[in-house]
């Protein structure tokens, strides 16, 4: 018999309430009720179905032999044969009198008849077994479907270890390893104190944490299915979905297509409320550069609706775009905890995928930065397909035409002219030196600049003299969606890094483009843009940070983003800021 002393106190109520016996009591008197009752069915027994059939024909040959008493001679006669052997012939003795050829004849057709009666009788009997075992499996997958059912009910309410969870110190940002082994495979949370555990076996991280510690409920990070260790059921309970909603949050087609008609204002668990889209980002130590740049690619919407529905990119094997996708959810999701999220877990395959490039520990240029994650984001949408369309290239790439004159390369003759049309994903500006204009007291000179005068290197006939590249002029064939500018203000020579502190005075509505550029007629119908992000720097230019300024559409609110602080702020300090970076939305991209 099974040592029912291995079986915690939850199974054997489960196996005890399916008896309709009574459930309560210590487990030493859960187990003696238990074995008591499987000893008690052990000993009874119920006759079976082959042993009916074996007595049913029993009794047909005892009536067969009273009916026809003259054929007991010869079956017992061929009886005595098999006793002696195949090797003994001894004569048949006087009582075992020769059969006439006419008897045996009748009993030749007899014993046939009742042969086939039998076998009638054989194979009625199989069917009726086949019913009676179809009926029986029938009645025991119903009886083991409303078993577990109840299971699943009684999980639901009897679960003593619910009221542990503390939803206070969960945190889902970070990188989904195992705290022991480091290991990202089979990865428990806990929802008591929030780290993370390989597995949930006997012998796992997880197992051994919640003998230890006393922490009993424990969260699959890929499914968000709940186990109660060590007893190891799972734990199906309502209360626990606002916790995979956190872990997984799904949005559906109309919920995205809300997101710009009316504010939404979410609450998080310290009581603050928070503005799901424009949350501040956790800076662990020189991370602006990439928040920055998180916060402005939030503004545009096809990309933000893209990465919002994960079934369009589910299959995609880049790990950069997987972990895009889950950091565009988290800021735009309505159930988060706190007020912030943290891009850790994104910056760190940033990290690997760039070899350290882009890291956390170090500052780098969000120009660089902003042009690595676009052609990485573009490259793993298209299997490496660079001329593939995708959704990087449908709302930032712009083509224009570049025209190299000839002989201004040095070390490369050319005859003629060199034409090129070359796509591009952002537009780089020059900032120079004037003009200068003087302040009241006539002290400080403060070097200001129209967005038009350095938006002419564009003009087709402008001439850019580089030494490596040679004397070239740019032309705009092809105007993006979103149009990307970038002000060159950091310079590096030999000694130090120089900063322009030119304020750029730019237009944050109705910025027309054809009244600057030439542009092709079909082009220039469609070349008026408005500002909805705005990247600037503060400080000394070996240091400093970078912060943003984002446009909220469903409010029609500027906000002012640095890290974790988030404030409102007016749209004409938006154009006095040291400008670095600008985004602006065509109208009616989207």
């Amino acid at each position: 018999m099974e040592d029912l002393s291995k079986r915690n106190v939850h199974q054997l109520k489960e196996e005890l309430r399916r008896r309709g016996l009574e459930v309560q009591g210590k487990k030493a008197v859960l187990v003696e009720r238990l074995k008591a009752a499987m000893e008690q069915e052990d000993h009874e027994t119920i006759p079976c179905e082959a042993e009916k059939n074996k007595a049913r024909v029993k009794d047909s040959q005892e009536n067969e032999m009273q009916v026809h008493p003259d054929e007991e001679r010869p079956i017992q006669g061929s009886k005595e044969r098999s006793r002696h052997g195949k090797g003994d012939e001894q004569p048949p003795s006087d009582a075992a009198a020769p059969i006439s050829m006419a008897n045996e004849g009748t009993l030749g057709k007899r014993t046939h008849g009742n042969r086939k009666e039998e076998g009638e009788d054989l194979v009625e009997n199989d069917a009726k077994r086949r019913h009676v075992q179809v009926e029986m499996e029938q009645e025991h997958n119903q009886t083991h479907e409303e078993s577990m059912a109840e299971r699943t009910a009684n999980r639901n309410v009897e679960c003593p270890y619910l009221d542990t969870v503390n939803r206070g110190v969960l945190d889902f940002d970070f990188e989904k390893c195992c705290s022991v082994s480091l290991s990202p495979v089979n990865v428990y949370a806990c929802l008591v104190c929030g780290k993370y555990f390989q597995g949930r076996g006997p012998k796992s991280h997880a197992y051994i944490h919640s003998l230890e510690a006393d922490h009993h409920m424990f969260m699959k990070l890929t499914t968000g299915n709940v186990y109660c260790l060590p007893d190891g059921y799972e734990v199906v309970d309502r209360s626990l979905d606002d916790i995979r909603r956190v872990l997984h949050a799904d949005f559906s087609e109309d919920d995205i297509s809300a997101l710009d008609e009316s504010p939404i204002w979410a609450r998080s668990l310290d009581g603050n409320e928070y503005m799901p889209g424009t949350v501040g980002l956790n800076n662990t130590k020189h991370m602006d550069y990439a928040n920055t740049i998180l916060q402005c690619m939030m503004r545009v919407t096809p990309l933000r609706n893209f990465f919002l529905n994960k079934k369009l990119y589910q299959h995609c094997q880049s790990k950069v775009v997987q972990r895009f996708g889950e950091l565009v959810r988290k800021l735009w999701n309505p159930h988060n905890f706190k007020g912030h999220v943290s891009p850790l877990e994104f910056m760190q395959t940033v990290s690997r995928e760039t070899n350290k490039r882009f890291n956390t520990d170090e500052l780098a240029d969000p120009t660089q930065f902003l042009s690595w994650l676009l052609n990485a984001l573009h490259l793993g949408l298209t299997d490496g397909e660079r001329e593939k369309s995708s959704i990087i290239s449908r709302c930032f790439q712009g083509n224009m035409q570049v025209t190299t004159e000839k002989g201004s390369v040095s070390g490369k003759p050319m005859s003629k002219d060199i034409v090129q049309n070359v796509p591009f994903f952002m537009l780089g500006l020059d900032l120079p030196p004037t003009p200068l204009y003087r302040d009241v007291m006539d002290k400080h000179a403060i070097p200001q600049i129209q967005l038009f005068t350095i938006l002419q290197k564009y003009d087709g006939t402008t001439v850019t003299d580089d030494p490596r590249t040679g004397r070239r002029t740019f032309r705009i064939l092809t105007l993006p969606a979103y149009l990307t500018l970038h002000v060159k203000r950091f310079s590096t020579n030999n000694f130090f890094r120089e900063k322009n502190r030119t304020i750029v005075n730019f237009s944050i509505k109705g910025l027309d483009i054809s009244t600057y550029l030439p542009l092709p007629k079909a082009q220039a119908l469609h070349a008026k843009y408005n500002l909805v992000g705005n990247i600037f720097h503060q400080g000394p230019p070996e240091g400093g940070s970078y912060q943003c300024h984002v446009h909220r559409k469903s409010d029609n609110q500027w906000y002012q983003i640095e890290d974790l602080h988030v404030e409102r702020t007016l749209p004409q300090v938006v154009s006095l800021s040291e400008t670095y970076i600008l985004v602006y939305e065509r109208k009616g991209a989207c």
